[in-house]
């Protein structure tokens, strides 16, 4: 795999009838258009994606919206690098080699 999905064990996490039942019902469901909000409004561009709205893995209707792909790698980008920095955040300083 390459790009986001490289490396990654997400696929797993999905549900048996994700793509069969769970991902077409909820782009039907949005009229296959991005539901992504910014600044009050919805993109409303065509929807190819289905993304978790919040705990990711809650696979209820209710928590899952269609998005397109470039409002989907935006949300997915802005989530990883808020973790990331998350991470270094709780790192502890480390001391000067040269105090030791």
């Amino acid at each position: 795999m390459s790009g986001g999905w490289a490396g990654s064990n997400r696929r797993a996490e999905l549900p048996p009838d994700w793509y069969t039942v769970i991902r077409p019902s909820v782009l039907a469901r949005d009229e296959y258009r991005c539901r992504q909000r910014s600044e009050g409004r919805v993109c409303g561009r065509p929807a190819n994606q289905v993304d978790h709205i919040g705990d990711r893995a809650n696979h209820r209707y209710e928590n899952l919206q269609a998005l397109c792909a470039d409002c989907h790698a935006l949300k997915s980008s802005q989530q990883g690098n808020a973790a990331r920095w998350a991470n270094r955040a709780r790192r502890p300083p480390e001391r000067h080699p040269g105090l030791h």
